[in-house]
Parts: structure tokens; sequence; C-alpha cells
């Protein structure tokens, strides 16, 4: 398997911590991209020109984190992290929806902040982090469990994202026990492994 991935990534990030966790990840070739030039050898794969776009050993191109991590979830022997059915599939479910949420929102901000400024950005960007803090808010009330599956792995890397590049934003400082939660988190070798390089 080939994985177009920039260091960076939060959504990379994701992917690859569901990779060690199912101990596959020595069976996927990283190809260091830059989506924002739109080399020839992603759009040919990934018309969207984004990553992570992984190319499966028969070639077929996938793309979006959510895609791949599933994908990824039928490979080897280690434990689902998609669990198959019932309440504990939902709840994974969940978590994952507000750690892209968060990611999303965070990665909007992180590219609205690197344009001129103007009221329009000033507000776009604003309306994004109410989202990210409403989404805190929730978490805080109802942190992931202990379990390694891809609700905490999504929730995981929206805060180290949160982390990486909206460093000045200190959620901790409201949310004590999503802090606690994500310190534990923090020491898990498929989550650790992927930290992105200091700033």
């Amino acid at each position: 398997m080939k994985l177009f991935h920039s260091v960076t990534s939060p959504y990379v990030r994701k992917v690859m911590a569901c990779a060690i966790a199912r101990e596959i990840d020595q069976r996927i070739e990283l190809i260091p991209t830059n989506p924002h030039e739109s080399p020839a050898a992603l759009t040919a794969n990934n018309p969207l020109s984004k990553v992570p776009c992984l190319v499966t050993d028969e070639g077929v191109a996938l793309f979006d984190s959510r895609v791949i991590c599933e994908y990824l979830d039928q490979i080897g022997d280690a434990l689902p992290l998609f669990p198959g059915s019932g309440s504990a599939r939902w709840t994974a479910l969940r978590y994952q929806a507000m750690g892209d949420g968060i990611l999303d929102a965070a990665v909007g901000i992180r590219m609205e902040s690197l344009k001129p400024k103007e009221a329009a950005r000033a507000a776009f960007m604003e309306r994004q982090m109410q989202a990210i803090e409403r989404t805190l808010a929730v978490l805080e009330q109802d942190p992931p469990g202990r379990m390694l599956d891809i609700g905490s792995i999504a929730v995981g890397c929206a805060l180290g994202y949160l982390d990486f590049r909206l460093a000045a934003h200190d959620w901790r400082k409201a949310c004590p026990a999503l802090a606690a939660w994500f310190a534990a988190f923090a020491r898990e070798p498929a989550f650790a492994r992927t930290a992105p390089p200091a700033a």
C-alpha cells in the first residue's frame, strides 16, 4: 500500500494511528506530498488533491481519512477499531464525528489565518472557533472511554491538532476532564508515534 501524506496533517495522523494500532503500518509506503501544489502523482489518484490518499495493493485509490481508516480496519488480526454493531459502534462513530468536526473547524481557522486580514475572514474564524468550543463542551461532559477505537483516535487527533496549530487556545482550562483523558490517551503507542514534528 502507498499513502500520500504530510507529517503535519491531522487526518494523516488519524490514518497512521489506525495503521499502527492494527499493526500494519510497516506495510504502508509513505509518499511525502504537498497537496497545495497538486502534484500529478497525487491528483492522478485523488482529483481533490488532498491527503491522506491511500493506494491499495490492488491499485484502488481511497481518500478521506474516514474511508481509509475503515479500509485499514479490515486488514490484519488486531481487535477492530470500528465496533461491529450495537451501542459501541454508534458511540465510536459519534466520537469520530466530533473529532473530525473539530479538525475541520481547526484546519479552516489555520488556513484562514494565513490569508490577509479582513472582516469576513475574522467572522469565519470566529464561527469555526465557536463550533470547536461547543464540541469541546460536549466532550468535557462525556470524554471518550479507555477503549482504543476510531472515536478515541479521532478525538485525540483533534485535540493534538489544537495543541499543534491553535496553541493560543487553552482548551484544557475549560475542559479538565477531557484534558485528563487526553493526557492518558497521548501515551497510547499508536497515537504517540504519530505526533507531528515540533513547530
